[in-house]
């Protein structure tokens, strides 16, 4: 009997992992797509803003971008619970020729107040207003991994991006397909009998979603970042049933975008390109298991962006000009609950909570991993 209870223990904590890796990656991309306010001038700092004024174009939201399922990471929880439900094997990555497909939905909202403040001549204030923005993003994703070999595994994901933006500027709703990403994952060492599993990997994504570089600022969403990005990382875990600890570190560069032309009517500029920022991205959490098919997760996830930078033709004096943005720092608190509805099916919902101003206010998610045999 204690033989039984503890392997029920072990598939719920599968299950959890599974869970609590989704939940740690899945955020969408829920910067605001209207532009951010330029920096008020006041008296004190006018001889320090008079000077060309950079366009306000959106936020890259590359730090959001860590918080991200990246391609290969609902395959991450796949290994995850077959390591702890198949101990003959050598590696826990997908074996050679099988095919896990996953369904990913998830909801965030975003909402931001910002005030612009004017001053006139004599350095009274003759404008004072408040742009707000609230944004509702639905993201439904599906993902299929192929395990090339027993201890390397590729994956491609498809998101479908559903906006409803409401601002001073623009309310509308958006949607269509988000960047194409494509990843791989491998485990170097062989998996050994109670200790961590450590796994490498790689992820690429694709601009195919609606850039918001290319679209009028204010009166348009986009459904991609805009530009292409590479990421690096490595996942370890280990298990101390019925608790498992699991962590992660990641590096992601974008490609730098020119021969843009971004109109921006309120100071006449014209965004022409933009390099973005670093991002590093971590994140820790462990999973418990309840019972038999039930379990709840707790998990950190952070990412850090150093500053992008953009290039802009000014309307003052029709000259180039080029400016680095803010660094940006998102961070979430996932909560999770996985059930196991079968031996190869579970629901895993989550819901997550932003520690930061570039973070979505609140987000959930809905996972359903699929596993099968090619032949």
């Amino acid at each position: 009997m204690t033989t039984a209870i503890r392997q029920g223990k072990t598939v719920a904590l599968a299950t959890g992992l599974l869970l609590a890796s989704a939940a740690a990656c899945a955020q969408p991309d829920t910067q605001p797509d209207s532009p951010a306010p330029a920096a008020p001038t006041t008296p004190g700092n006018a001889a320090a803003t008079s000077g060309p004024t950079p366009p306000m174009v959106p936020p890259t939201g590359t730090a959001a971008d860590a918080l991200k399922k990246q391609a290969g990471d609902v395959d991450q929880a796949s290994l995850l619970r077959d390591t702890l439900s198949k101990t003959d094997r050598s590696y826990s990555l997908l074996r050679a020729g099988r095919i896990a497909s996953n369904y990913d939905f998830n909801y965030s909202y975003t909402g931001n107040e910002a005030i612009e403040v004017g001053y006139d001549s004599t350095s009274a204030i003759d404008l004072l207003r408040i742009q707000t923005t609230r944004a509702h993003t639905l993201t439904n994703t599906l993902s299929v991994d192929y395990g090339l070999l027993d201890n390397l595994t590729v994956s491609g994901s498809l998101p479908f991006v559903s906006k409803f933006t409401q601002s001073t500027k623009f309310s509308g709703t958006t949607y269509g397909f988000g960047d194409i990403s494509f990843g791989a994952r491998y485990q170097p060492f062989v998996q050994k009998a109670g200790g961590p599993t450590i796994t490498v990997t790689s992820a690429l994504s694709l601009p195919t979603g609606r850039s918001p570089y290319e679209q009028i600022i204010g009166q348009n969403t986009s459904t991609g970042n805009g530009f292409g990005m590479g990421t690096l990382g490595v996942n370890a875990s280990q298990v101390f049933d019925p608790v498992a600890l699991f962590g992660s570190l990641s590096v992601s560069a974008g490609r730098s975008v020119s021969n843009l032309h971004q109109f921006n009517d309120a100071d006449g500029s014209v965004l022409t390109g933009l390099q973005p920022g670093t991002t590093i991205g971590f994140g820790a959490g462990f999973t418990y298991a309840l019972s038999y098919n039930v379990s709840t997760s707790v998990s950190f996830q952070e990412g850090v962006t150093t500053a992008s930078h953009i290039t802009y033709t000014s309307a003052a004096d029709g000259l180039s000009h080029s400016r680095g943005t803010t660094m940006q720092v998102s961070a979430l608190l996932n909560f999770g609950l996985s059930v196991r509805v079968s031996p190869k099916t579970s629901f895993n919902l989550s819901a997550g909570m932003g520690l930061t101003t570039d973070s979505p206010d609140f987000s959930l998610g809905l996972n359903i991993p699929l596993t099968f045999a090619l032949f």
